[in-house]
């Protein structure tokens, strides 16, 4: 049975935003096509109808996933951008390192992507482009002193490693994982030029 370009547009899409959310969750490497495939409603022959791999649906997903994080850091809330302040705030609260599955995809995969293949590596290089972009802005537009990509990329890389390391320590140490948040939280503000 030959299925429709849009019912085809919708498997390809279901597949993507269940990846996403399995990888974020678990991890590529700890969730299989034929579990992507069930949980989206469909066969692992239906994935690979849609993706030559499993590294290509990867590489789609983080891709998907990414756009998502960027579209909430880019996007007007109550009629204004976020601020930078409201950024790091956001990024770096005990709700955003709980929800795991809806959360950021570059700190959920961070230690995993050296492991894959180039095109995710790809993948997350340019979401890494693009967080550290929308910082970079914010610095400039406050006439931050100092070289903004540096400090762009110095609290993106403090950001993703604050989420990945407080979510690591969170079941044995539950406080050490909060003193990591508000840790990095202060050393970003001071890289941005926040005062005290």
């Amino acid at each position: 049975m030959k299925v429709s370009k849009e019912k085809a547009a919708q498997n390809r899409t279901a597949l993507v935003e269940t990846a996403a959310r399995l990888f974020r969750e678990r991890g590529i490497d700890g969730v299989g096509v034929a579990e992507i495939g069930k949980a989206a409603g469909l066969t692992h022959g239906a994935l690979y109808a849609h993706f030559p791999s499993k590294e290509a649906l990867a590489a789609e997903a983080l891709a998907h996933g990414l756009q998502i994080s960027h579209e909430r850091m880019t996007t007007p809330h109550d009629g204004h951008l976020p601020s930078l302040s409201e950024l790091l705030d956001s990024y770096l609260s005990e709700e955003k390192r709980d929800d795991v599955a809806n959360g950021c995809a570059m700190a959920a995969s961070a230690s995993e992507v050296g492991r894959q293949d180039e095109t995710i590596s790809a993948r997350y290089s340019e979401g890494f482009e693009l967080m550290a972009a929308v910082f970079e802005k914010h610095l400039a537009a406050h006439k931050v002193k100092g070289d903004h990509r540096q400090k762009a990329v110095a609290i993106a890389s403090a950001l993703i490693g604050a989420i990945a390391t407080s979510r690591a320590v969170l079941k044995a140490q539950p406080e050490l994982a909060n003193e990591i948040l508000r840790a990095a939280r202060r050393a970003a503000g001071e890289i941005a030029g926040e005062k005290s």
